[in-house]
């Protein structure tokens, strides 16, 4: 697969220096029982996650709130590289099926700095409309804090 290609038109980023190597960064991302700790900005929780890590498998995650609110998502890896980017989509489920809807499709790419890793996670979205949607939606708080959690967890590791 080739490298994602940013339109500001259509998707969005959140790029960060963490001070975490990436070997922990990757890991927080691809065990289970560890993405089930930071994924979901609190109050939310990830309360089940599958992961199925190479291209066409599935990776699920299922989301619930305060109030009892419940997001169960199943998409698949498009792209796996260890230890530098995965890249997978709500629009395939495992296979490479399509799933007949679909909001996003997302990459995140790790990469070793001076100062630890690198993040970068971007959102590609099909129109203006879900672009909206996902940042009303809180993109940037949410996808930043998860991140603080997951480099809390691995600080702590």
């Amino acid at each position: 697969m080739t490298d994602v290609v940013f339109n500001p038109q259509l998707d969005l980023e959140l790029k960060r220096e963490v001070a975490v190597p990436p070997g922990l960064v990757w890991r927080a991302w691809t065990e289970p029982e560890l993405l089930m700790k930071w994924f979901t900005p609190a109050p939310w929780r990830t309360t089940a996650c599958e992961i199925d890590l190479r291209p066409g498998g599935k990776f699920r995650t299922v989301m619930e709130g305060p109030n009892g609110e419940r997001n169960d998502s199943t998409g698949c890896f498009l792209a796996v590289e260890p230890e530098r980017r995965l890249v997978f989509t709500d629009a395939l489920g495992p296979g490479f099926r399509p799933t007949g809807g679909g909001f996003m499709t997302a990459s995140v790419t790790i990469e070793p700095s001076a100062g630890g890793t690198l993040y970068t996670a971007v959102a590609i979205h099909k129109d203006e409309a879900a672009k909206t949607q996902h940042e009303e939606m809180g993109f940037h708080h949410g996808w930043s804090a998860a991140l603080d959690q997951l480099v809390t967890l691995v600080k702590g590791m």
